[in-house]
């Protein structure tokens, strides 16, 4: 490979190290939802609050990275990013409060904007053969991250359990969430560190009328006798772009009647993606695979079974999405996704809920180990007196056994054993679940994950793309952020088998209008694409 390709391929290899850390942030959470909701006896509203606050945060810098980076560069912009996932990370393992979780957790979403400028940078350094593999490469990033964060999760909770004298020491075993989502901090160091390596993009230097340091960049990207012929292209495409078009303009062609087709086809796809409940499977996932009565470290073992699925499948759709085409991965995909939530629903639906001997074995074990010389003890046996109660009843769902447990327990009792009850307590095919769940992350990695930024970077034309991109990825961040901050008080009121139903039934409102409005794009321009979307009268 050439010395001007290897440059390209590791600046963009550090630059979609972004995709890492959003991965990383982002499902590192999921491990902490226990300790947390215990630690500040959180309400589902709180806890939806707190895991859903970096994507509102997304949602406020969105509008704002655009300009950030015409203004400063894309280089500092890019920095910016690194240096909000660092203090997040920190004050988000140093929180004293809920409130300050919350607002740390956020200042991270604001670097969620990481996903969408690393795409930007990489496609303006990166040689035309080789944009779309290298671009590629943030989204693979992504779910190497959540897979990583699944990891650290486990090993943090494996170790915080051992009750190894140097755990003891360093409070891990007191402390275990704060060492879960401090364990960002070193992966953001390194990140800002290699970020100092890489040069501004030769893109933004012709923006700002500055010839000379492009051409001096782009020495390291291409050939000599390419340099020119390239600087007068960026700055031709460049005049098109910022010439009597506002955003204004840009948004009522967006909305207007010749774009009909193509807005309805971008709305029901950026909201049937995360509709289908994937941040919410992604970010609870082991609150979810402790509903199976599998054990606290089985569930995290599970997660990150997760997590290689996401890798595997997310790979396997980027290197098909050409051969097979974007409408069978979309449509086909959808209907796997449908059939896979269905599968853990009816799982869900035939699972029963006993307190019996081991429920209150588990009961006894749990309070003895918070119990103190000071009276607690009979705090905890008149718990478990209670709980007798309702040994041998049976319950069909879960929603029904956590209100007879709070109804002999008490709310801040039950809330504070519930996991352990319910995994003492339920029957469940769990094995159906995990096939169910694996078989959903992989469905959604191989078909509507991936392939709806494929469709972004193809549908829109080239006078709009830069509103139309940041609009709909709105939509989509909004969407996510709903059904992370619904889905605590989803599984308190409806319960497993209904949240999964409802997932599936939004999937399939969009599979009926994808159905009928998606066209294959494949091997097609952008200009061919732009009139197979018009209205035909």
């Amino acid at each position: 490979m050439k010395s001007y390709k290897t440059n390209a391929l590791i600046y963009s290899t550090i630059v979609a190290m972004g995709g890492f850390l959003f991965g990383l942030d982002a499902a590192l959470i999921s491990g902490t939802i226990d300790y947390i909701t215990a630690e500040f006896s959180l309400t589902p509203e709180q806890l939806g609050t707190a895991v859903s606050a970096p994507a509102l945060g997304v949602l406020v810098a969105l509008p704002f990275a655009g300009y950030i980076c015409n203004q400063f560069g894309r280089k500092k912009a890019i920095l910016l990013i690194a240096v909000l996932y660092l203090i997040s990370a920190i004050c988000s393992a140093l929180a004293p409060t809920y409130w300050t979780l919350v607002a740390a957790r956020f200042l991270g979403g604001l670097a969620f904007s990481s996903i969408s400028l690393a795409s930007m940078y990489i496609g303006e350094i990166a040689p035309p053969k080789l944009r779309g593999k290298l671009v590629s490469m943030t989204q693979i990033n992504i779910v190497i991250g959540l897979s990583g964060a699944y990891f650290v999760n486990y090993l943090i909770n494996h170790w915080a359990t051992s009750g190894a004298p140097w755990v003891v020491n360093m409070g891990l075993d007191t402390s275990t969430w704060r060492w879960m989502l401090g364990s960002e901090v070193p992966f953001a160091i390194i990140w800002f560190g290699l970020l100092l390596t890489i040069p501004e993009s030769p893109s933004w230097f012709v923006f700002q009328h500055r010839d000379e340091d492009a051409k001096r960049t782009l020495r390291k990207l291409m050939p000599e006798d390419e340099i020119e012929s390239h600087v007068d292209e960026v700055r031709e495409s460049i005049h098109k772009s910022t010439k009597d078009h506002s955003i204004k303009s840009q948004l009522r062609e967006i909305f207007g009647k010749p774009m009909r087709l193509t807005f309805v086809i971008a709305m029901t796809i950026a909201v049937a993606q995360q509709s289908t409940g994937i941040n919410a499977v992604l970010f609870y996932a082991q609150t979810i695979f402790k509903q199976l009565g599998i054990g606290s470290d089985a569930a995290f073992v599970q997660a990150i079974w997760v997590g290689l699925t996401s890798i595997v499948f997310t790979v396997m759709g980027l290197l098909l999405v050409d051969k097979l085409g974007r409408r069978p991965l979309i449509i086909w995909g959808m209907v796997w996704i449908i059939a896979s939530l269905g599968i853990c629903s009816y799982a869900f639906h035939n699972a029963r809920y006993v307190v019996n001997e081991q429920t209150i074995a588990a009961m006894e074990a749990a309070e003895t180990q918070d119990a103190s010389m000071d009276g607690t003890e009979r705090t905890a046996l008149n718990d478990v007196d209670r709980l007798n109660a309702l040994a041998g009843v049976e319950h069909t769902s879960d929603v029904e056994f956590k209100q007879a447990i709070r109804g002999v327990l008490g709310k801040e009792a039950a809330n504070k054993h519930m996991g352990t009850l319910l995994d003492a307590s339920i029957k469940i095919n769990a094995k159906l679940v995990l096939f169910g769940i694996l078989s959903f992350i992989a469905a959604f990695h191989f078909s509507v994950g991936p392939v709806m930024w494929v469709l972004f970077s193809e549908i829109f034309p080239v006078s709009v793309r830069g509103i139309a991109i940041p609009f709909f990825t709105i939509v989509t961040s909004l969407t996510s952020w709903l059904v992370q901050f619904f889905f605590p008080r989803q599984l308190e009121s409806m319960g497993m088998t209904a949240v999964f139903l409802f997932y599936a039934g939004t999937v399939f409102i969009g599979l009926v209008i994808l159905f009928f409005t998606l066209i294959e794009t494949k091997n097609m321009s952008i200009e061919e694409i732009q009139v197979a979307m018009r209205p035909k009268n």
